[in-house]
């Protein structure tokens, strides 16, 4: 049986280079890697993000669009292989506007992530650090993106705090 794979976290502000710190751990293993890509284009703006991380990753890479079914994505890829995943905070604004059972989705989510099967790199958005928002569905999202991110910093085996382009580590 091949050894349990290792989970690293990265979290961080808008814009702190938390994806561009993962993909430069990532690309220091053995090709080829998995872009598991969360986002979902429905405006221009959205557009051009996904752009520009597409146009940072060369050969070697494989992109898996999951919105929805980070956990089948996941689950499906090949033992060993090393995976980014591209984040979280989308992935569950996708499951809160889809109506989803929120909090059941994270606790799959987090079971799949607790026994990964290769070198797993996972991406989310600190959102806890501002002020409290005006409306009920942001101070949700607030809080359920700060419930996941505490699920899967538990779990993982390394804990990178990005800020200003700078890796902090919290485990």
């Amino acid at each position: 049986m091949p050894d349990r794979g290792k989970l690293t976290f990265l979290i961080g502000g808008a814009r702190s280079g938390k994806s561009a710190h993962a993909e430069t751990l990532l690309t220091a293993l053995p090709a080829p890697w998995a872009y598991i890509a969360t986002a979902q284009a429905y405006d221009d703006e959205m557009r051009e993000r996904i752009a520009l991380h597409r146009s940072r990753r060369g050969a070697g890479w494989t992109t898996i669009d999951a919105p929805l079914d980070l956990c089948e994505a996941l689950e499906a890829l090949p033992d060993g292989q090393p995976a980014l995943v591209d984040c979280l905070t989308l992935w569950l604004t996708n499951h809160m506007l889809a109506d989803h059972d929120v909090a059941a989705e994270c606790r799959r989510l987090a079971d799949v992530l607790s026994r990964p099967r290769g070198p797993w790199f996972v991406v989310s958005n600190e959102v806890g650090q501002g002020i409290v928002p005006d409306n009920a569905l942001a101070r949700r999202f607030r809080d359920d993106a700060g419930r996941l991110n505490q699920q899967v910093a538990a779990i993982a085996d390394t804990v990178l705090l990005m800020v200003a382009g700078l890796p902090l580590k919290v485990k």
